[in-house]
């Protein structure tokens, strides 16, 4: 039996919110399952919607609303296929924030980051969930 690359992202995605719960401390359950989708959003469903869109376009959306750019044209680009996130706005995190995506990323320099503050919504913090930490 040949398991999809989908299952096997989502496998990596679950346990690494499992190492995040541990080292975090975090022991509510409503906040493990949202800390878990957030993490398979930044790992999993935002992620292969912006390297969908790189191959389409040949390049990541660049700045800060990037994220938009997933579900909405941008103007003058030819190649968009979109959209890549069955969505009417730019994806939010399990708590309601806007996820974080800078393109080029200071952290990524020839991709980007994305993260969600957590669940305390506050940035640069011992809970934000990033695509740069492992």
């Amino acid at each position: 039996m040949r398991l999809s690359f989908t299952f096997w992202l989502l496998l990596v995605a679950v346990l690494v919110a499992g190492f995040y719960l541990i080292e975090s401390g975090i022991d509510r359950p409503s906040d493990k399952t949202r800390i878990i989708v957030a993490i398979a959003d930044i790992n999993g469903g935002i992620k292969s919607a912006l390297d969908q869109y790189r191959l389409d376009t040949g390049v990541y959306p660049k700045g800060s609303n990037g994220l938009l750019e997933l579900v909405r044209q941008p103007g003058g680009e030819t190649n968009w296929h979109g959209p890549y996130l069955d969505l009417p706005k730019a994806p939010v995190d399990p708590w309601g924030n806007n996820y974080v995506y800078d393109c080029p990323g200071k952290h990524n320099s020839n991709a980007y980051d994305l993260f969600s503050a957590g669940p305390d919504g506050r940035i640069g913090t011992k809970d934000d969930i990033d695509n740069w930490t492992k």
